[in-house]
């Protein structure tokens, strides 16, 4: 596999998923849920009236964003499409995947419902491989309680190696906090150390042989590990989205 890269600047990928800041020091979050996880709710409550919508550059598929102030600090919450995956089979999931590995955005919020967590851990799970910078939010508790149904925070953050904090976000609960670790994790007080998969033998000695090729382009470690698994898994469209962001006009040769 051989690349060339003719250009692939991070301004260039700031021009491409048009989020322009407007004093040059917000911090940039990544707002991303399954379906009917309440992520709308949590942006809504964050944002409030200072969002606006359109359409991601070159797709049919609506973005959404807003701004919030906390800590003297300004964000811009970026909400993902709902996706179930960041395996790329919708172009829904390949908008969110392409924002949170080309979009370097300064940390992920993976909401998730409180009542449904073994399905909601799997877009977590795929989140994790991709970033450092990752904060769970388990919302819909209010939900949960009715159901009896009880969340340990503290050993889900500690099995995962990610901040997990509560929140029913329609009656305004655990906002504060998410904020606050939001904050932490973006301004690098709060260092997250997700845990990774680990995959047979010879799976792990092909992403050995890939990530070097790829290390030229691709500095990030960590990224250059979760492209290299997608590569193995003949996703193509991991290639159409490195040339559009990293490789300007330059090709991949497989």
């Amino acid at each position: 596999m051989g690349l060339t890269r003719q250009s692939g600047t991070k301004e260039g990928m700031a021009d491409v998923f048009n989020v322009e800041k407007l004093n040059g020091n917000e911090a940039v979050i990544a707002l991303a849920g399954n379906p009917n996880t309440g992520k709308s709710t949590v942006f809504n409550a964050l944002t409030g009236l200072h969002q606006h919508t359109g359409n991601w550059p070159g797709k049919t598929v609506t973005n959404a964003r807003g701004n919030y102030r906390h800590r003297d600090c300004d964000f811009i919450l970026i909400d993902l499409p709902g996706t179930y995956s960041l395996l790329a089979s919708s172009i829904e999931e390949q908008v969110a995947r392409d924002f949170i590995c080309f979009g370097n955005p300064d940390a992920t919020i993976v909401v998730t419902d409180a009542t449904n967590l073994e399905r909601n851990l799997n877009l977590v799970l795929q989140v994790m491989e991709l970033t450092d910078n990752v904060i769970m939010c388990v919302n819909l508790m209010d939900e949960a309680k009715r159901k009896n149904i009880e969340v340990d925070a503290s050993g889900l953050s500690i099995e995962l190696g990610i901040p997990v904090v509560t929140a029913a976000a329609r009656e305004g609960t655990g906002l504060c906090e998410l904020m606050d670790c939001v904050y932490d994790v973006a301004a690098g007080k709060l260092k997250p150390h997700p845990k990774r998969m680990k995959y047979e033998e010879d799976i792990e000695g092909a992403l050995k042989n890939i990530m070097p090729r790829l290390s030229e382009y691709i500095e990030d470690e960590i990224k250059a590990r979760w492209i290299a698994l997608r590569l193995l898994d003949g996703d193509k469209t991991i290639i159409d989205s490195i040339k559009e962001y990293m490789l300007g006009t330059g090709e991949i040769l497989l």
